[in-house]
């Protein structure tokens, strides 16, 4: 499913316009993205958490030539699925 795909889920379920929805949808996403970037965890009961996790340098390997890369340290996002969402998918 894509954002779209989505935001017209979201619409039909919700009864909301698709403009409305988008507008939620993309705020949404600009809230998380906010948080992340602050260091800040995002929990959503029953759905899941977000959280940010440093990932530090390290030496690669590019496969082509097996030639030895560095690989900068950066921030991963991580995302944890709660209980209710688990269950959900399994039954």
């Amino acid at each position: 499913m894509n954002k779209s795909e989505l935001i017209d889920a979201i619409s039909a379920e919700s009864g909301l316009s698709k403009v409305d929805t988008k507008k939620a949808v993309d705020s949404f996403i600009n809230v998380t993205s906010a948080a992340l970037k602050t260091g800040d965890k995002l929990a959503l009961v029953g759905f899941g958490s977000f959280s940010v996790s440093k990932r530090e340098a390290r030496t690669g390997r590019n496969p082509q030539t097996g030639k030895e890369i560095q690989i900068e340290a950066k921030n991963v996002i991580k995302f944890k699925a709660g209980s209710e969402l688990t269950e959900n998918v399994n039954n």
